[in-house]
């Protein structure tokens, strides 16, 4: 199980998308789906899979967040028909940011909306594919220019973490600022990530539509993360924080996931319940309502 998951967040089409990258991505499976009955946005479908060996969660929880490019996530190819193939899978039905076209950096490139509202970023790389889907953070508006400060926080709370390689912008760039970040590869947890700048004149920034999904072991760890990562009091709910940046995450016990495949609707709708009134996770009561039904 990896250790940071991107965390989408639909209306009603959580299922519908997973079908769609399951069937698209190789090594690709579902790991779990569960409905969650009687939550403040009704039933909801929890969907947990893995695409190209990466976990990732999805949600079908309510129109209450649109997803938007500031967070993207770009796949490498290893040929040029490969990207076709991604392109014409995820076109349908969606839309482009950029082409599909040869570019300075790539000679075959796409940057697409799915029908579902995800973006991808498709490229050829004649470089060794060590990750096949890098979730990519797009800073912008008043956090255009904090890319790499977000970068190195970032490093500085989770383990096996570095910045591996930075790109700034020219004097040329415009509208985008000199030494600003134009592409910043970076791991947590051993997970590769991308981040950039862009001051283009975006109408989206950051929200709650795609989140970064941590899991913690124990209460120390919750606790660590949160204390480190939550910046606005009021966005604080059911174990979701976001940051200085507004990005956001949610710190979750590993042990979550057992307890929401349990097949017990009693069990189930109990600690759900009980999280709905937390904002930070407290383990121990999570596991105090779930052992009462035991």
């Amino acid at each position: 199980m990896s250790k940071i998951a991107p965390h989408l967040w639909f209306d009603t089409q959580a299922v519908q998308a997973s079908q769609l990258y399951l069937s698209l991505f190789p090594r690709s499976k579902l790991i779990s789906h569960t409905v969650i009955k009687d939550t403040p946005s009704g039933d909801c479908d929890f969907l947990d899979i893995e695409l190209a060996g990466q976990e990732f969660m999805l949600i079908s929880a309510g129109p209450y967040f649109t997803l938007n490019p500031s967070i993207s996530f770009l796949v490498a190819c290893a040929s040029k028909e490969e990207v076709d193939v991604y392109f014409a899978a995820l076109i349908e039905g969606g839309n482009e940011l950029m082409p599909l076209d040869s570019y300075d950096f790539s000679e075959r490139y796409a940057w697409v909306i799915d029908r579902f509202g995800v973006s991808w970023q498709l490229m050829y790389t004649f470089l060794p594919v060590q990750q096949k889907i890098t979730p990519t953070l797009m800073f912008v508006g008043e956090n255009c220019g904090k890319a790499e400060e977000a970068v190195n926080f970032y490093a500085s709370i989770f383990n096996e973490a570095s910045v591996e390689s930075v790109m700034h912008y020219g004097e040329d760039a415009f509208p985008d600022l000199p030494n600003s970040a134009q592409h910043i590869g970076f791991t947590l947890e051993g997970q590769r990530f991308a981040a950039m700048d862009s001051a283009y004149d975006h109408r989206f920034s950051f929200n709650e539509g795609i989140s970064l999904l941590v899991y913690a072991d124990t209460q120390e760890e919750i606790d660590r993360y949160w204390n480190a990562l939550s910046a606005v009091p009021e966005a604080e709910q059911c174990g979701w924080l976001k940051d200085k940046y507004g990005l956001s995450w949610q710190i979750s016990p590993r042990i979550m996931n057992e307890m929401m495949l349990d097949e017990n609707e009693e069990r189930l709708s109990a600690v759900t319940q009980c999280m709905l009134q937390m904002k930070k996770l407290d383990m121990d009561e999570l596991r105090r309502v779930y052992d009462r039904y035991s």
